[in-house]
């Protein structure tokens, strides 16, 4: 690798950093911490640390002390772990201060943990972006050596996403002309999402088509070696078919069967392992089943809305509950589960003794009696302390039995 061009790339995106535009995201950083950013491909990661860049440029560091590198950069793909010296000895090049050091989908690179082990264990400040939720798991904090902090990064939250429009929700702002336009701007988050490069393109479904593209084949294919493309696609869209459904891997594997391909349910385990490695899906599991169902039988949910409605036709209902598993999921982790043992509860954080069902619309008596009745029921078995029906638009607060449960629309309750 030569070190004049890396060079050449570390002063154009010095020079990057002071143009670039931010919408800053709420996060606090350490001001002595070394970070490991997680996420799906295009969440915003690359901006946390854009914004990390800006904010200590502002507190006095110098511009030459600001090194970072993209592992997607063409120019630089081919460099292997033990290459990447190379940046500090270009850095050099440039000035004699220490630099703090960005490292931008470092995954690409085999082997990097150990470089970054070194780098902290020199005392250079680190903060890294990768698109691969191993970065996140024991093995990789085991070779870190507990030096980083590490962060899931998620698209932009419904509240990021009316920041990012200039809209301020002032207080009692849902009796004011504001919820009019809060209500108007969640369809777009509903059906698109929240990925921040987002909110700037017209062709809204061809750009999350070509970042989907990506994900598959760079993030998943190529990176795990995949054999059959039409098996993984067709996992995926029925993945996609049925996300409000508790799914076995040998159902999932029936499934794809059906469409005339020969595959087994370890083969779809693999799958499923691979795609929620390139951040594109997570899981819940049934709080009432044993160990061994909980492991093979699971609701499986998309890490954005944009993404599942590229293989809907009719999505209002598998979109408002991927929604709200997602809220749930990014505030609770894997303290989120559903319940199903004669009982079915959508939702269930028994820590938070929170139960929570998902209803698109709740005018018909039929609907509004079996969503009732289900909470009813759990909370009989296992006292709540909240019960919620997330709908679209109808608000209300019913009495069932002693239980006090609250309907709320999903754009008011997301926020």
């Amino acid at each position: 690798m030569d070190k004049e061009l890396v060079r050449n790339i570390i002063v154009e995106n010095q020079q990057l950093i002071q143009q670039v535009e931010l919408v800053e995201r709420p996060f606090e950083f350490e001001d002595k911490g070394n970070y490991v950013f997680v996420g799906v491909r295009q969440a915003g990661k690359s901006y946390m640390l854009f914004q990390r860049a800006k904010q200590l440029l502002k507190q006095g560091y110098d511009i030459d002390q600001i090194l970072y590198i993209s592992f997607d950069d063409e120019r630089i793909n081919e460099i292997k772990s033990n290459e990447l010296d190379i940046i500090l000895q270009a850095h050099r090049l440039l000035t004699d201060l220490k630099p703090v050091l960005f490292l931008d989908e470092i995954q690409n690179i085999d082997g990097w943990e150990h470089f970054a082990r070194r780098l902290a264990n020199e005392k250079y400040t680190v903060y890294i972006t990768g698109s691969n939720a191993k970065m996140l798991s024991r093995d990789i904090q085991t070779i870190l050596g507990g030096r980083y902090w590490d962060v899931a990064v998620y698209p932009f939250s419904f509240k990021e996403f009316l920041k990012a429009q200039r809209v301020k929700l002032e207080k009692n702002w849902q009796f004011s002309k504001t919820q009019g336009t809060v209500a108007r701007i969640f369809e777009d988050y509903f059906y698109f999402g929240g990925f921040p490069e987002l909110l700037q393109i017209k062709a809204k479904r061809q750009w999350l088509t070509n970042i989907y593209n990506k994900i598959f084949f760079s993030d998943i294919v190529v990176r795990n070696s995949v054999r059959s493309e039409e098996a993984l696609r067709i996992c995926i869209k029925r993945l996609a078919d049925c996300v409000m459904q508790p799914t076995s891997y040998n159902r999932l594997t029936n499934l794809i069967k059906s469409t005339g391909i020969n595959i087994n349910a370890t083969t779809v385990s693999n799958y499923i392992q691979y795609l929620k490695d390139a951040c594109l899906l997570f899981s819940i599991d049934n709080y009432a089943d044993k160990f061994v169902e909980r492991q093979t039988t699971k609701k499986h949910y998309f890490i954005d809305n944009g993404l599942l409605n590229l293989f809907l036709s009719t999505p209002e209902t598998l979109l408002l509950e991927n929604i709200c598993a997602l809220f749930l999921y990014k505030k609770y982790g894997d303290g989120l589960h559903y319940y199903n043992r004669n009982i079915e509860v959508d939702f269930y954080v028994p820590d938070e003794q929170l139960a929570v069902q998902v209803s698109y619309s709740i005018d018909d008596d039929d609907t509004k009696n079996r969503e009732t009745k289900a909470l009813v029921a759990l909370n009989k078995f296992t006292p709540l302390s909240k019960a919620l029906i997330i709908t679209k638009n109808t608000e209300d607060v019913l009495e069932f039995d002693g239980l006090r449960i609250e309907v709320i629309p999903v754009w008011k309750w997301i926020l």
